[in-house]
């Protein structure tokens, strides 16, 4: 479950029917395509659940279930309430749209729209009908900070990149390496938090523990059996690396652990399958 605390009470929402943006930088960085099967329909289902058309364009909240912004009378945050569009990720839809070829002048103007007096860029804007009241106008500025220095690096970044004809902040050297296309990854990692089940016929199995330790494994049942002393990384972090390379599909790998300090057995194995 993910915890969600700017609510007064939490939806208890799985992880997985989380929805954000964030995705959209993997394709601003040069990480994945415009045009990635799953880069669209995130988008898609991004539009879906998050959109917000005003009457000075589109605009995004940041997830589900988001309650920071203010209550649907228009009472300000206290804690908890509704989460508003924000005129920041307007402009990094115009980015995404910029690496899809798109011109994303339309995204500018609308962020522009989006001032309040003096040309200041809120951190949200209200998406609901108006409240004069208390100021509260469908696609102005809520009562959110403003200025949002963020939101005006994002439109100034904006207008660079659109005069670039690429975005302004990705690294030349992580595009030219990734281009666009996902690695096949060479190495799994095995931890007691994250413990993988399966690893790829071909991959490198690496067990990494919190303290020193033996792995002690075997093939298929323990019908061969090692013993792979751990290393120290570096990082805080114990590894052994469990020479499996030459183990095809359908084959599995049985280990346990004899911690060094103090001395003594897991007294549990663990498995991880070739697929």
């Amino acid at each position: 479950m993910l915890p969600i605390k700017n609510l007064t009470r939490d939806p208890d929402l799985p992880a997985a029917e989380q929805i954000g943006t964030d995705f959209l930088q993997l394709v601003r960085f040069g990480l994945r395509r415009a045009d990635d099967p799953l880069v669209r329909a995130s988008v898609k289902t991004v539009d879906r659940f998050l959109k917000a058309d005003t009457p000075n364009g589109p605009a995004w909240r940041r997830y589900t279930c988001d309650g920071y912004g203010e209550d649907a009378d228009g009472n300000p945050f206290d804690g908890t309430g509704q989460g508003r569009p924000w005129p920041l990720l307007t402009g990094e839809r115009g980015h995404f749209e910029l690496a899809a070829g798109v011109d994303p002048l339309p995204y500018l103007e609308a962020m522009a729209a989006m001032a309040g007096n003096g040309g200041l860029l809120p951190e949200q804007v209200w998406d609901r009908a108006p409240i004069p009241e208390r100021n509260l106008y469908p696609g102005k500025p809520t009562g959110s900070a403003m200025p949002l220095v963020w939101a005006h690096a994002e439109f100034i970044k904006l207008v660079a990149s659109r005069a670039l004809g690429r975005p302004f902040d990705a690294l030349q050297v992580v595009r030219e390496r990734y281009r666009g296309q996902c690695c096949a990854a060479g190495q799994v990692f095995w931890s007691q938090r994250l413990p993988a089940g399966t690893v790829k016929a071909g991959q490198a199995l690496s067990v990494c523990l919190p303290a020193l330790a033996t792995v002690r494994w075997g093939v298929d049942g323990w019908r061969t059996v090692a013993d792979t002393p751990t290393r120290d990384s570096g990082l805080g972090v114990q590894v052994a690396d469990l020479p499996i390379g030459n183990l095809s599909a359908g084959h599995h790998v049985d280990f346990t652990l004899h911690w060094s300090v103090p001395e003594r057995w897991e007294g549990q194995d663990f498995r991880v399958d070739i697929v």
